[in-house]
């Protein structure tokens, strides 16, 4: 069940009393729409069972929608220092229900100091968007649900099949272990300022268990191969990392002069879990 909001200044009126410009240095790209804020809370509900967890949060938009839903407690980490007044605003309009963090959110485990389920609802700041799936991919049983919004290209490798376009280690990793939903688009149109590509809300959902045994590191290092040199096939792109790429390759069933975007997950585990037996020693 949604909150009454208390009454407040405008995001527009806010972002111009705080002289609030974007920065591109800092991905920054304001979404000033309330009903497309209120849109994405409503996809990342039901919230009120969870701690949320908001990456910059900017001048507040996406987090005053989230403070009007029925969420329990927001968490919102923000690394300029220029939002933060904007934000108090927001903590002494909803009394309890918004803790501010100052600082790079690459660099703050916040997850380590909040109790219970935590689901991260956020429009994520394009530089740092992918870097900061990967690092909470890391300890995915934290989370009961990512929300989140990356560019267009960025939310379609997410969601990517074997044999597509986008298809590469960012897919296999994070299908590996949650479920992973492409929602909606939003337009350059809805930001200030516009960026120079459409925005896509994305949700994933842990897994209880990975998608097939394997170790995170193994299977980290075959993708990194395998993708990294996605042009040659399989048996060329493996001699770094292995002795014999062939025989690698054949005893777990990969066709050597496949490409790297024609396995599916299955694949990649079963040489992630055979890469001890096959790796070059280390020098």
């Amino acid at each position: 069940m949604s909150r009454i909001e208390p009454e407040l200044a405008s995001l527009t009126e806010t972002v111009a009393r705080h002289g609030l410009s974007a920065r591109k240095s800092l991905g920054q790209h304001f979404l000033l729409d309330s009903n497309l804020c209120a849109k994405i809370a409503r996809a990342a509900a039901p919230l009120a069972d969870a701690t949320v967890l908001e990456i910059g949060p900017g001048p507040g938009g996406l987090t005053r929608a989230l403070l009007a839903s029925d969420a329990k407690r927001v968490v919102a980490i923000e690394r300029d220092r220029r939002c933060i007044a904007a934000l108090q605003e927001l903590c002494d309009a909803w009394p309890e229900r918004l803790q501010i963090i100052e600082g790079d959110a690459l660099k703050i485990n916040a997850s380590a100091e909040i109790d219970g389920p935590i689901k991260i609802v956020a429009n994520l700041p394009y530089n740092i968007g992918t870097a900061l799936l990967l690092g909470w991919l890391r300890t995915p049983e934290r989370f009961a649900s990512l929300t989140l919004m990356f560019q267009k290209e960025v939310a379609a490798r997410l969601t990517a099949a074997p044999g597509t376009e986008h298809y590469g280690r960012l897919s296999v990793i994070t299908q590996w272990c949650c479920e992973t939903q492409r929602l909606f688009d939003i337009s350059a149109k809805a930001f200030t300022p516009p960026p120079k590509v459409t925005s896509a809300v994305v949700q994933l959902i842990p897994r209880d268990a990975p998608l097939y045994p394997a170790e995170r590191a193994s299977l980290e290092r075959v993708t990194a191969a395998a993708f990294g040199q996605r042009r040659k096939m399989m048996r060329a792109a493996m001699k770094s990392l292995v002795i014999n790429s062939e025989a690698y390759l054949t005893s777990n069933g990969v066709d050597p002069r496949a490409r790297a975007e024609t396995l599916d997950i299955g694949q990649f585990c079963a040489l992630a879990r055979a890469l001890p037996e096959y790796a070059r020693p280390a020098k």
